[in-house]
């Protein structure tokens, strides 16, 4: 009988190469041996995962924050976007009055001390005629923008 001594050899070695790499991956094996290396290897790898916790937390949170600063600067732009529309509505309501007045050394300069925000008050109309009558009688609209 002829065995085959390669294929053999073969397993062997592949048995051998795989519980050398489950031995090395054991502090048991090690704490035996010498204690103080067995804990030292334990606490390499408790130091290990806890930087990979920290490491996960840091990045999630870094993704929280990004995000918040991200939320507020699209508000903060809205706001600046706003506050333009405003002073370009404000200068062009005060060119409309200028040119439609005689007399434009009555108005007074707009600044924010002398504006009035005013709440709009709820009206109800059930009668069209009202609305469009309305709608004759007031100035026509002035487009914003340039």
């Amino acid at each position: 009988m002829v065995q085959p001594r390669v294929a053999a050899s073969n397993q062997r070695f592949s048995m051998s190469a795989l519980q050398l790499i489950q031995g090395s991956f054991s502090a048991g094996r090690i704490t035996r041996r010498s204690p103080l290396v067995g804990g030292l290897h334990r606490l390499a790898d408790g130091t290990l995962l806890g930087v990979f916790a920290a490491l996960a937390v840091l990045a999630g949170l870094t993704l929280h924050w990004q995000h918040r600063w991200t939320m507020a600067f699209q508000r903060f732009e809205a706001t600046k976007l706003l506050s333009h529309r405003l002073t370009e509505s404000t200068a062009l309501l005060e060119q409309h009055w200028l040119d439609s007045t005689t007399s434009p050394s009555r108005f007074v300069p707009t600044k924010v001390t002398n504006l009035i925000h005013l709440e709009r008050s709820p009206v109800v109309v059930s009668d069209p005629s009202v609305v469009i009558a309305r709608n004759e009688l007031s100035q026509p609209r002035v487009r914003p923008g340039y």
